[in-house]
């Protein structure tokens, strides 16, 4: 933590985050599979959660302004639903507007926790929180939030039910399989509370592709910064400019997808080792699965969870589920 920030005494930051190795072992695993890929928390460095936050303010991009709209239509009742003194835990906190807005209108919320793999963002939402909520114990965990992750959840202040907080759909990043193991391993860590948590769903291709490929190119810009993320923390030699962006929704899967396509033949070179790219060959970023709200709430339940409660907007783009752990 940078020194010359004091953190509210009702705040904790608790650093996990991935090491070097860590890193470089993802890296190497992706690029040696085929098709190429590299998991979607290597975004999100500092310069990569600017840009997602950017990303989110383009017209085309839809998610987070229907799901803000969602949470100032129905806010109060998806509170009453949370109940009262529940401790609210944040999966992939970035920028804290959801949670400010949700923590305002909780009934005596017994704490916040929020986890997120980019400590500089973390530690800045999690201070700015501490302060305009000053007797709300707040912990910040810097770490990766999936299914295997230690997390000292048990050591937060406070007592009352933990309900799990996922908006902006990224349980759509994760292939259907992968979301029912992730959400098996939070109904037992959430055992008693529950989770409320943002889910895109299906609608025309030509919007699907508009959102993920912005006239002013920042979504472009935040998938090139992952191999510049990869070449200041590893060394390697990747050339931003021979690899362009690609997204588009792929219909069979019902996801959008988002490639680094390499313009030309080339070399990278990760930890001295080769890594060979034919001209037109992808590495896989990221999938955005969209889901029915039948089909989602399917999946949360061979999960382990009980679907308790679904809002959505009027044009049904987005939807908020409140899911039950028993």
């Amino acid at each position: 933590m940078n020194s010359a920030v004091i953190a509210p005494p009702n705040a904790t930051i608790v650093d996990l985050s991935p090491d070097l190795e860590s890193l470089q072992d993802a890296v190497i695993d992706g690029l040696s599979m085929s098709p190429k890929w590299l998991p979607a928390w290597l975004f999100y460095d500092a310069r990569g959660s600017e840009l997602f936050e950017a990303i989110c303010e383009q017209p085309e991009y839809y998610p987070t302004r229907t799901e803000l709209a969602i949470f100032h239509r129905h806010g109060r009742e998806i509170a009453q639903t949370l109940g009262e003194g529940c401790r609210l835990v944040e999966l992939g906190s970035g920028a804290d507007t959801k949670a400010k807005m949700l923590l305002r209108i909780l009934k005596n919320p017994d704490g916040y926790v929020a986890i997120d793999i980019s400590g500089s963002q973390l530690r800045s939402s999690a201070l700015a929180l501490a302060r305009e909520f000053p007797r709300l114990p707040i912990t910040g965990i810097v770490a990766d939030y999936g299914e295997d992750s230690a997390l000292p959840l048990e050591e937060s202040p406070g007592d009352g039910p933990l309900v799990g907080f996922f908006p902006g759909s990224t349980i759509g990043n994760m292939e259907p399989r992968v979301a029912e193991g992730f959400l098996n391993a939070w109904a037992e860590r959430l055992s008693g509370g529950g989770m409320l948590i943002g889910v895109d769903l299906l609608k025309s291709p030509e919007r699907l592709n508009a959102a993920y490929n912005d006239a002013a190119g920042i979504t472009e810009a935040f998938n090139l910064n992952m191999l510049r993320h990869i070449n200041r923390e590893l060394g390697t030699d990747f050339d931003l400019s021979r690899f362009r962006h690609r997204a588009f929704f792929n219909a069979d899967k019902s996801r959008v997808e988002m490639h680094l396509v390499s313009d030309g033949a080339q070399i990278v070179h990760v930890a001295g080792q080769p890594f060979r790219f034919a001209d037109g060959e992808s590495i896989h970023t990221e999938s955005s699965c969209k889901y029915s709200i039948d089909s989602f709430q399917q999946l949360a339940r061979r999960a382990g969870f009980e679907p308790m409660r679904v809002w959505t907007d009027d044009d049904s783009l987005f939807s908020v589920h409140y899911l039950r752990a028993p």
